[in-house]
């Protein structure tokens, strides 16, 4: 992946910007009886406010412009209209086209705003995890070093890990190289450079790491049954350490 030129991040910035409007919107509005449908509407008329473009929609074929997913859904959940519950655990990955420059962020939230002990230490730990991971970039850094710095959180609070879905480069493509891991070795894999741009996100579960796909190809669940969080931010890395552009 090639770092990103000046006019290149300007729009990543607004882009960024956009993305963690829509995300805070949703977090403020989301409530008990509201379905998953309803919150993307409200993501999709923020975001044409806003002056955003959709950067999930159609991508490989996915059909509506963000990933709502719930309790033991794990990710890439198709927004239905089952509506929410007091006490869900609701994922929302969300990714923004500005100026052709894609960002990608994702919150996790509990409906209504009283976890139980054990939510709390699945939110609290996968929040904790993203933080650490970002706190490890820098020009020079490697992949490696965010991997092991999040998987180690994780491990501290005893959650998941699920292992096929990773961070990735992001910017001129929703997904580019390199694969970042939730789990690894400091000290291996690629070498982050000065104006790169990458997607951190611990994608964890209360229970077992494993996870299948849903008969409509989209959805992921954890096989035991227990409840998933995705936290992400979109990071570009700089001489000393990271920014992160998706927050407002």
């Amino acid at each position: 992946m090639q770092p990103k030129t000046t006019t290149e991040l300007k729009a990543m910035r607004k882009s960024g910007y956009i993305l963690a409007s829509v995300l805070e919107k949703i977090r403020r509005e989301v409530k008990a009886g509201m379905t998953p449908k309803q919150a993307s509407a409200i993501a999709a008329s923020e975001l044409e406010r806003l002056g955003g473009k959709a950067a999930f929609k159609g991508f490989e074929g996915f059909p509506d412009i963000i990933c709502i997913s719930n309790n033991n859904e794990v990710q890439h959940s198709i927004p239905n209209d089952v509506a929410f519950k007091n006490g869900d655990i609701v994922n929302f990955d969300f990714g923004v086209i500005y100026e052709n420059m894609v960002t990608d962020a994702g919150i996790t939230v509990c409906v209504g705003g009283a976890p139980d002990k054990a939510a709390q230490r699945l939110l609290k730990g996968t929040e904790e995890a993203l933080y650490a991971g970002i706190d490890q970039v820098r020009d020079g850094a490697r992949i490696g070093d965010i991997s092991a710095a999040v998987e180690k959180v994780l491990r501290s609070y005893d959650l998941g890990i699920v292992r096929e879905l990773v961070g990735h480069g992001v910017g001129h493509e929703l997904h580019e190289a390199p694969e970042i891991p939730n789990y690894g070795h400091t000290g291996t894999g690629p070498v982050l450079r000065e104006g790169m741009t990458i997607a951190i996100e611990p994608i964890t579960t209360l229970g077992s790491h494993k996870i299948f796909s849903a008969h409509d190809g989209w959805t992921l669940l954890t096989v035991d049954g227990s409840r998933s969080a995705q936290y992400e931010h979109t990071v570009l890395v700089t001489k000393d350490g990271a920014e992160i552009l998706t927050q407002v």
